[in-house]
């Protein structure tokens, strides 16, 4: 038994399953760009991590998210574990989605109008005041967030060889929530737990804020865009886990920002959160050791389960992550 991790960008991976050898967990990528999947074979015995990214049409996977949809139906159906699982899939592929939930359970979210298609955005855009926000429903990495002084700008950026349709047809327009300090915060949470949080430098770093070391390359060289808030300990936390807990998401980063009139206004819930290697490196509390621990234990409990006299993973485990009996890393199944 091992832990999948269903994904389609290997770049993002080492730092995961350097984690899981050093804890002795066995692991596998499932990558799910492309491949074929039998809805009538049985899953392998295991744990699931679903971390499908809602920019994966960006890596040229369109059909990743789609498949991934079915995937965890099918997996879900059989009765395998699954973390962060069909359901929460979706709070990653539409901010609407995130968005909605926070603000039903009480969250200051952004002011946002959501508009399907490109005929009505214009009008629709004059609806908030200037400037404003336009961003992708469906996005990822901050890529196609814009930020607009007025509305002529707008539609000439509607009307500009520039222009990037949305993967889902649907854009979202925001007010533009002014800092009380150049920066967001990202509150990460692994297993119902708060690890730590992490300030994202925006006046450098713009709207295109990937903590992964893989999206640092060709950044300019000097202090990272990312650091640890340390000592951070704020009310939110608790209502971040509860709101987690509520929606099944097991493992994710919340992120707000606190404005000039004194609002915290969480905008995005990124349940495919990845780790910065310097924030690891300074914090108190490794969140790629908790991910592992977290897996690790969920592991442990279907192996006791499905057979007790088995070793526990982390006793005897290599934590290497070959070809399998049932996948070879290279497609769904």
């Amino acid at each position: 038994m091992k832990v999948y991790v269903i994904h389609e960008n290997p770049d993002w991976y080492a730092p995961l399953g350097a984690a899981f050898d050093d804890a002795g967990v066995p692991h596998e990528q499932w990558l799910a760009g492309d491949g074929v999947l039998d809805l009538g074979a049985e899953p392998p015995p295991g744990v699931f991590w679903s971390r499908m990214s809602a920019s994966a049409h960006t890596r040229g996977h369109p059909h990743a998210k789609d498949l991934t949809r079915g995937m965890l139906c099918w997996l879900e159906s059989r009765g395998r574990r699954v973390v962060n699982g069909r359901r929460v899939l979706e709070f990653e592929m539409s901010k609407m989605d995130q968005l909605t939930a926070l603000r039903a359970a009480g969250f200051d979210v952004p002011q946002t109008v959501a508009v399907a298609g490109l005929a009505e955005l214009a009008a629709a855009a004059r609806k908030l005041p200037v400037p404003f926000i336009s961003k992708h429903n469906q996005g990822g990495k901050g890529l196609g967030v814009g930020l607009f002084a007025s509305h002529d700008e707008f539609d000439e950026y509607l009307a500009s060889p520039g222009y990037r349709a949305p993967a889902d047809g649907i854009t979202l327009l925001q007010e533009y929530l002014r800092a009380a300090d150049p920066f967001i915060t990202r509150v990460e949470l692994v297993g119902g737990e708060f690890i730590y949080a992490i300030t994202a430098d925006t006046g450098r770093g713009g709207f295109e804020l990937c903590p992964a070391d893989a999206c640092a390359v060709g950044q300019a060289p000097g202090p990272g865009l990312f650091a640890l808030r340390d000592g951070f300990d704020h009310p939110v936390i608790g209502r971040y886990t509860d709101f987690a807990r509520g929606h099944g998401i097991e493992i994710a980063g919340f992120e707000f920002i606190e404005t000039v009139d004194g609002r915290l206004v969480t905008y995005d819930v990124n349940t495919t959160t990845n780790y910065n290697a310097g924030v690891e490196a300074a914090a108190p509390r490794s969140a790629l050791r908790a991910v592992a621990g977290f897996l690790g234990g969920l592991l442990a409990s279907q192996t006791e389960h499905d057979d007790p006299g088995r070793h526990r993973p982390g006793e005897h485990g290599s934590g290497e992550h070959g070809s399998g009996e049932h996948g070879s890393g290279e497609g769904v199944g």
